[in-house]
């Protein structure tokens, strides 16, 4: 079998976990522990965020001619990809805290949306909050004015009362 009959169906894996993505972010996982990868990787699935490590070759083949194609340019030294579907900010808000326990791994770069970021771009993807905080701030500001009114008119009604 010719090598190049085994490494078809990797990239074809790769391009269709990157096929639709909202979010792919590559990093650098060299010097993490076989304790600590496990713990990301638990974190990443609990997300539903593929997230795996594969052969520089393989990626820059299935990047190629996609919106994923600056990526290339960082596929030197190991390198694994996490990749959601779903959710734009994840895969590096999940990284980026990683990160500060495990100083050894390191963001390379991301594609958010269609739209390349450097590992510094990538940093400040991470500090974007998740949908749900962002929702429930949105909540938390509409119902304050709603709730300062209502104790207003209450005020008002205790005072004519008396």
């Amino acid at each position: 079998m010719a090598k190049v009959e085994l490494k078809k169906p990797i990239v074809e894996e790769i391009s269709a976990n990157l096929e639709g993505a909202a979010c792919v972010v590559l990093v650098d996982p060299v010097g993490l522990t076989v304790e600590q990868d496990t713990q990301l990787r638990k974190q990443m699935r609990a997300e539903g965020i593929v997230y795996k490590v594969y052969k520089n070759t393989m990626l820059n083949f299935a990047v190629k001619g996609t919106e994923f194609e600056p990526l290339a340019q960082h596929l030197a030294g190991p390198s694994a990809i996490a990749v959601s579907k779903t959710d734009a900010t994840a895969p590096a808000r999940i990284l980026a805290e990683f990160a500060k326990k495990a100083d050894k791994l390191e963001i390379k770069a991301g594609v958010v949306e269609g739209t390349y970021y450097d590992a510094k771009g990538m940093s400040a993807i991470a500090a974007v909050p998740s949908r749900e905080v962002l929702l429930g701030r949105l909540l938390g500001s509409m119902q304050s004015p709603i709730a300062n009114f209502a104790r207003v008119l209450n005020q008002i009604a205790e005072k004519q009362e008396a």
